[in-house]
């Protein structure tokens, strides 16, 4: 097949691919891909638009009949059959011609809107534009993905872009334009076309994955600065510092308008902004400024004579500057005169708070798309990073992240939404979600929902805590109670250390449309399971994250939730508690854990230092090893800079031997095990490397040498995991402390007389029972029980007893796990 010219745009698909006739064009771009046109003035569009970036793909194998009222189109996956006609249900329709679903439902009519057996939709979904003041759940827009199989992706208004960035209007007469998904249950390879079809999910800058601190509060300079070191003092990491819309003058003259809008800052606020954001990146944080658009410039902004003079208004008039997005002329003032020069003394990026609608001068752009286009693209300019921070603006907007989501409400309801809100965008490629880690607006004070949005956003994509300018609701953990502040200074700093792990995801996320936050059937399709376990998420290539979403039983102070496992082994990442998958389950913990596993032999890369600036590749990491089996990682990095490609790329792959010998007398496995760091590659990447192994669930080891050096005793040691905030008796880790090494070569770890704890069933449900406040009897009558018995007989005798609360149901996790 003939090749496209090499001078011809990425958007312009190959000629080859394109099946043509009066009034219709189809564009086979995949065996599963089908742009389907329909224009009565056979008018058609080759240009980039919104939504679409690229049609240049690999041309799959096509068979064509065509005759005076039919058009068929084979390929290996799809049939696609024509009437020559308006698309209508009767005279549109693609059949799946392989089984790539479980439903009997393989075709898709023009118009379907495919419903499950069960009455759900079978499409699984995609986002929504924001949470503003939802209080719980909400519907969201349809995705890419579906049960069935197949979906539609329908650009017919997207506007055109200019060769220069620009947007135009679609051409007069240019009609229907649908892109036919149909995948099956390829999910991953279905989202990994998209990318290809509408632009890679991009790049954040490394330190956008630390903790960001945001709060609506009117700060002055020296009070937002003392708060950083209090911060630091307690041990708190930040990496962006967040100035809601108090840093502009708000207090105006009511005939200049609400002070909602503001380019100028509040001198009695911030007298020297300058000082003030060198002092911000001195303490390792970059600074993002809150900003309402809408209402233009009004006379009282510094930059209002130079704005005004720009779009040809008198200054003297004072009359207002319009906001118009679709306007060249203001929008190369609206950078020029009012973001730049705060970029230039030390602003880092933008939170667009547009609230306005959706309407502009050009028919059919939506203001907020195209804020989003413009400050991407302005952001980038002289080789930056780009960055945005504004709300989701449709199919495409995965390319302006960082989502904001909105002023959510502070309740139950509203946390238990957003595990399932975040996964479930990964279904339209929108990744990076911020949300109001804690919520925003209403709500009474309750610590335990507090902490469990703490954990949650530590597994968010972006976690970012924020409060309404209430005087009562801000997040610092110091105005928790102490527990709350102790579990919630450690999940932050847990974040932190978990950044060289979720950057090592962004680029899954950048090369192959993996996402960093997924649902559980992105990677087990056909489990029916993973369909009903819609709040658990997978984090990463490695981890499952079952977030708790409800209050705790009063009796036990555990809360719960149901989970399900894959097949395989799984361990917990801070208890080391073993489970085995392919089943449900429920998991029980204490405010001070959370649900997250990890298979047998993941090696998980880890900061060790969760003070340091999280821009910079860490020289010392932890790597923390899951026992059982073998396994192996990919950490990846970069310089930081620009926009990098895979050849940029710094690769040091982490590999892991597990071999087991059986069990010991005290209930333990006894194993040897080889850990290799292979040689990293890559322009500029780190030969020196200070490590530490922190085995998880592993109590001794007879012998560790590494490079021909043999480990003394004080450089091996069992400590408790401190981190994470487990009780004493559970989550100690096997502590080995490798130094500085030369990684030039790679270097092999030998881990010889390894022990793997067993189940301590005794003192797992001994620290249940303390912890419930129930009578001491009943503490004492299922603790004879749990001495005498084991297994099933020890679970059907206490059911009988009728235990309060969720005890019951923890005792037989407890069990159920010291038996496998």
């Amino acid at each position: 097949m003939s090749a496209v010219l090499p001078d011809a745009p990425a958007s312009v698909a190959d000629p080859q691919a394109v099946v043509q006739g009066p009034g219709y064009r189809f564009t086979v771009l995949t065996s599963r891909l089908v742009r389907m046109e329909r224009s009565d003035a056979d008018v058609f569009v080759d240009a980039p638009t919104q939504v679409v970036r690229s049609r240049r793909f690999d041309v799959p194998e096509i068979t064509v009949a065509d005759s005076d009222d039919a058009l068929d189109i084979w390929t290996e996956h799809l049939h696609v059959r024509y009437d020559k006609g308006p698309f209508t249900a009767a005279g549109l329709s693609v059949s799946m011609r392989t089984r790539a679903q479980s439903s009997h439902r393989t075709r898709w009519s023009y118009g379907d809107q495919a419903v499950g057996t069960d009455g759900r939709p079978a499409n699984l979904g995609g986002t929504a534009r924001t949470l503003d003041d939802v209080d719980g759940a909400l519907p969201l827009e349809p995705g890419l993905l579906s049960v069935h199989g197949f979906a539609v992706l329908d650009d017919s208004r997207s506007l055109l872009l200019t060769d220069d960035g620009w947007v135009a209007p679609r051409p007069p007469g240019a009609g229907e334009d649908l892109y036919f998904f149909g995948y099956g249950r390829d999910y991953q390879d279905a989202l990994r076309d998209f990318f290809a079809l509408a632009g890679p999910s991009p790049l954040l800058p490394r330190w956008a994955l630390g903790n960001w601190w945001s709060r609506y509060h009117r700060y002055t300079a020296d009070e937002y600065q003392a708060l950083m070191d209090r911060f630091a003092a307690a041990g708190i990491p930040f990496s962006v510092a967040v100035l809601d819309m108090d840093w502009h003058l708000v207090d105006i003259d009511p005939s200049l308008g609400s002070g909602w809008t503001g380019y100028t800052w509040d001198p009695g606020l911030f007298p020297d902004p300058a000082a003030f954001l060198a002092a911000l990146h001195a303490r390792h944080l970059r600074v993002t400024l809150n900003v309402h658009p809408a209402d233009g410039v009004r006379r009282h902004e510094a930059a209002y004579a130079d704005m005004a003079r720009d779009l040809g208004i008198d200054p003297s008039s004072g009359l207002e500057i319009a906001f118009d997005i679709s306007s060249r002329e203001f929008v190369e003032a609206y950078l020029r005169r009012l973001h730049h020069p705060h970029e230039e003394i030390g602003v880092d990026f933008w939170w667009l708070d547009w609230q306005s609608g959706t309407n502009a001068r050009v028919p059919g752009l939506d203001p907020l798309w195209m804020l989003n286009h413009v400050h991407h693209s302005d952001s980038a300019r002289d080789g930056k990073r780009p960055l945005t921070f504004s709300r989701y603006a449709g199919l495409g907007s995965h390319r302006y992240p960082v989502g904001f989501s909105g002023d959510t409400v502070v309740t139950w309801a509203s946390l238990d939404f957003q595990p399932y809100f975040t996964a479930t965008a990964a279904n339209v490629g929108y990744f990076w979600w911020s949300h109001d880690i804690g919520g925003h607006l209403g709500g009474v004070k309750d610590d335990e929902l507090a902490t469990r949005w703490f954990q949650l956003g530590a597994f968010s994509p972006v976690n970012r805590l924020h409060s309404t300018a209430s005087a009562f609701n801000s997040k610092e953990p110091w105005r928790f109670g102490i527990q709350a502040e102790q579990v919630m200074t450690r999940f932050l700093r847990l974040r932190h250390q978990l950044v060289p792990y979720l950057y090592s995801a962004m680029w899954a996320a950048h090369t192959d449309g993996v996402a960093p936050v997924r649902p559980m059937y992105h990677d087990h399709p056909w489990e029916p399971d993973a369909y009903e376990v819609p709040n658990q998420q997978l984090f990463g290539p490695d981890l499952l994250v079952a977030p708790i979403t409800s209050p705790a039983d009063r009796a036990t102070h555990l809360g719960q939730v149901a989970a399900w496992l894959p097949e395989g082994t799984w361990y917990d990442l801070f208890t080391g508690r073993r489970y085995d998958g392919g089943r449900r389950l429920v998991l029980h913990r204490t405010l001070e854990q959370l649900p997250v596993l990890a298979r047998a032999g993941t090696v998980l890369p880890l900061a060790a230092d969760p003070m340091a600036d999280t821009g910079d590749n860490p020289t010392a990491l932890v790597l923390r090893v899951l026992p059982g089996a073998g396994g192996r990682t990919l950490l990846v990095e970069d310089d930081g800079q620009g926009d990098p490609g895979p050849a940029d790329r710094q690769l040091t792959p982490v590999a892991l031997v597990w071999d087991e010998h059986g069990p010991d007398a005290d209930g333990g496995v006894r194993a040897d095990a080889v850990l290799t760091v292979e040689p990293p590659t890559g322009p500029g990447v780190s030969t020196a490397r200070t490590l530490t192994l922190d085995l998880v669930g592993v109590d001794a080891v007879r012998r560790v040498s590494v490079g021909g050096r043999t480990l003394t005793v004080d450089e091996v040691g069992l400590v408790s995991d401190a981190t994470h905030g487990a009780r004493p008796g559970t989550g100690q880790v096997l502590r080995v402390e490798l130094g500085t090494l030369d990684l030039t070569d790679g270097v092999e770890v030998h881990l010889e007389g390894l022990r793997r704890r067993g189940p301590d069933l005794h003192g797992d449900v001994f620290a249940l029972l303390d912890e419930a406040e129930i009578a001491y009897d009943t503490k004492s009558r299922v603790m004879a029980l749990v001495e005498r018995m084991s297994g099933t007989a020890l679970v059907s005798t206490l059911h009988g007893l009728d235990l309060p609360g969720n005890l019951y149901g923890a005792i037989v996790e407890v069990v159920a796990a010291a038996a496998e």
